[in-house]
């Protein structure tokens, strides 16, 4: 029987690039392809009264720096080399968030996914300004104008927060999160365990 596996996912997360980069590997060996589900990180923090990591680990001796130990770690252990910290980060990811949605509902969400994280996280481009947005996706064969404009779309805004809100109400408090037939994994780290789930071994 296979497996439904959703990836929930926002770009404005280092780990959930991360994770995306990882995310072919065990789609291949375990034959599975990852539903990726856009939602916005902000409303899930609000939501769940979450901060992110740089603000939680403020005034905390030593845990920032195992936490960045552990995403080199990460990083060489999967032969990730062309990840950079974004120098605009953190970038407010509204825009892009609703534009994954408006390229899912025209059918064209990996392309867009492949695109806005490599220049999110590769080429640290400045994601929240409109004109770059656009010069990024028009770059990839993407219409960023047309992005733009269905960004606008009431029923995107719509389909944005009902993900988001959903995410929180079967249990996401931060990102990437992953649902496997509807078991909760979060974190990158975790990536192990959901293909333990996928295969059942």
């Amino acid at each position: 029987m296979t497996k439904n596996v959703e990836f929930h996912f926002d770009f404005g997360s280092p780990n959930a690039y991360l994770a995306h980069k990882i995310v072919p590997e065990i789609e291949a060996r375990t034959g599975v392809a990852f539903s990726y589900v856009p939602v916005l990180l902000g409303g899930i923090f609000k939501a769940t009264n979450n901060v992110s990591p740089m603000i939680a680990n403020q005034g905390i001796r030593n845990k920032g720096e195992y936490q960045a130990l552990e995403m080199r770690r990460f990083i060489e252990k999967h032969g990730i080399d062309r990840f950079r910290m974004n120098e605009h980060f953190p970038v407010n990811t509204l825009q892009i968030m609703r534009g994954a949605i408006a390229a899912e509902m025209d059918g064209d969400l990996p392309r867009y996914v492949d695109t806005v994280m490599s220049a999110m996280w590769e080429q640290s481009k400045k994601m929240d300004d409109p004109d770059i947005i656009c010069a990024v996706l028009n770059d990839a064969g993407i219409d960023g104008a047309h992005i733009l404009e269905r960004i606008q779309d009431p029923a995107v805004k719509a389909k944005l927060v009902a993900n988001t809100e959903d995410s929180v109400a079967r249990g996401a408090f931060g990102i990437p999160t992953f649902f496997v037939d509807g078991d909760i994994y979060f974190g990158k780290d975790r990536l192990r365990d959901v293909e333990e789930a996928i295969t059942g071994q």
